[in-house]
Parts: C-alpha cells; sequence; structure tokens
C-alpha cells in the first residue's frame, strides 16, 4: 500500500510529461528525438559503446567513476549513461520524451538489468519541484539537450543546481552561428511542421551533408565517418536527422555559457569548441565548497 503510495507522484508527473511532450509534437514544436535514438539502438555495438565510454573519461578527465553519482539529464539514446555506469557511476537517467526513457531502459535490459545503481524516469529539466527532489550528483552530463528544452537559460541554471560542491558539469549547446542559426531554425520548423515537410527537408540536406564529409575525408585522408564513428560512438546518419528535425532549438556564443557560470561559482576545465554547425562542450567544475 505505502510502495504504490510513494509512487502516485512519479507516475502523476510521467503522465502530465508525456501528454504536453504529445502536444508540442502535434502543433509542430519538437521533433522526437527518441523514435530517431530508437532506430540508433539497432546499430549500437560494443565498440560504440567503448568509444563513449572513452570520450567520456577524456572530456571529464577521469579514468572511472566509482562511487560516483552521476546525473544523465536528458538521455536520449541512454548511451552515455550506459557508459557512466560501465565506468562505475550510480546513474539517474531521465528525459522528457518517452521515447527515450524507452531508449535507455532498453540498454539497462540489455546489459544492467535489475541494477538498482541506475535509475531512469520520465521528466523535464524545466521542472525544478523534481529536479529538487533528486538531490546532488558528482557529476551532471548533458549533451545536446539544453537548447532543446524552449527555455535554454532557464534548463542551464536548472542543471547547475544539480551539481554537488566540487562537482563536475558536462554540457554541450549549439553554437551561435548568426544568420545561419536564423536559417537553420527555418529548417527545423518546415521539418516539424508536417510529413511534406519532413521529408523534403531530409531529402535536401541529408546528401549534402553525406557530399560534404566525403569531400572532407578525400581532401584530409582522414575517413571522417570512421572518426565521427570513434569519436563518440555515434552515427552521423542519425546525428544528421537530429540536426536537421531538432526543435526546439536555441543557441549559445561560448563566452556568454562560460560568463553565466563562472557568476554561479563554476570554473572551466575544458572547452572543446565547434567550428562550425553542432555544439561547444563545456566541462566545469563546481569551485564553491557550498551552494
Amino acid at each position: 500500500m505505502s510502495d504504490t503510495n510513494s509512487d502516485s507522484p512519479r507516475i502523476t508527473r510521467d503522465v502530465t510529461s508525456a501528454a504536453a511532450f504529445n502536444c508540442e509534437v502535434a502543433s509542430g514544436k519538437r521533433f522526437e528525438f527518441g523514435k530517431n535514438w530508437q532506430r540508433f539502438l539497432n546499430v549500437l555495438t560494443e565498440e560504440r559503446i567503448a568509444n563513449a565510454v572513452r570520450s567520456l573519461q577524456q572530456q571529464l578527465g577521469l579514468d572511472h567513476l566509482d562511487g560516483l553519482r552521476f546525473c544523465d539529464a536528458g538521455s536520449g539514446s541512454g548511451l552515455f549513461s550506459l557508459a557512466a555506469r560501465r565506468l562505475g557511476a550510480t546513474v539517474h537517467s531521465f528525459d522528457f520524451d518517452p521515447s527515450s526513457v524507452g531508449c535507455t531502459q532498453e540498454l539497462k535490459r540489455r546489459y544492467f538489468a535489475d541494477d538498482p545503481h541506475w535509475t531512469i524516469q520520465q521528466a523535464s529539466v524545466l521542472d525544478q519541484d523534481y529536479l529538487k527532489s533528486l538531490g546532488q550528483f558528482d557529476v551532471v552530463y548533458s549533451w545536446g539537450v539544453l537548447h532543446h528544452t524552449g527555455a535554454m537559460w532557464q534548463a542551464i541554471e536548472n542543471v547547475t543546481a544539480l551539481v554537488a560542491p566540487k562537482g563536475r558539469l558536462f554540457i554541450a549547446l549549439y553554437n551561435d552561428q548568426g544568420w545561419l542559426s536564423r536559417m537553420w531554425l527555418a529548417v527545423k520548423r518546415a521539418y516539424c511542421c508536417c510529413t511534406l515537410g519532413r521529408w523534403a527537408m531530409t531529402a535536401m540536406w541529408v546528401p549534402g551533408f553525406f557530399a560534404r564529409m566525403c569531400v572532407a575525408s578525400l581532401v584530409s585522408r582522414r575517413n571522417k565517418f570512421a572518426a565521427y564513428y570513434h569519436e563518440r560512438g555515434m552515427s552521423p546518419a542519425h546525428d544528421w536527422i537530429d540536426w536537421i528535425g531538432g526543435l526546439p532549438f536555441e543557441v549559445a556564443k561560448p563566452d556568454d555559457v562560460i560568463r553565466f557560470h563562472e557568476q554561479r561559482g563554476f570554473e572551466l576545465l575544458k572547452l572543446t569548441p565547434t567550428r562550425s554547425l553542432g555544439c561547444n562542450q563545456f566541462v566545469f567544475r563546481m569551485s564553491h565548497s557550498s551552494k
């Protein structure tokens, strides 16, 4: 009886989040990231997982996460929740997209079934009451998520509160490219507006992305497809669809992001900038002994 009662707020939150998500999708305001990640799981291999583990180690500057609490805020495919768990962390994953939650649950089922050290829920990073219920974490990870909330700076503010004293915050945010960013916002809106828009934008942009990567491979004499695969274990084709359709969409300049965090007691440990499309990656550490 008590177990059922304790689960009621979570179940109510899940139903409310799912309803809000479906409403935004139906109105053309949100891309269904989770359905794209479901397709990605069909090509997930042990080598991709190992690449994800290695990239997490390199970015965080930590060889292992034993004894640390890790929060994956916007878990997406669940790949980096899995990577953190393999590194020994106690992991809490959540996502606003029900299908992304399903992807993360599927990876747990495959690799850590019935593991009490990995919990997964559906929730929004904008839900401050939910976030307060989680406590704080030694590592908070939110890669390519906060700019898809519709309230990016509030979402960034919210995740900073999850970081424990001396903890690390690893986020990736779309780079502000001025007029190009405004153009991509129009593309994303066209993609999400209807089935015809989805097919038209895919047909227009995916061949160009493919050709661009082929040319880059020839010029550099380095297989850019393989390099992409080895960098984070991700798939360029699935990321292209994510990029073309990804609404909501906001961008930020690196200096603004760094200043925002420094004003809240964080120090920058590592910046991995993008030269064009895509995300700037930031690793911060909470420098205050208390918040």
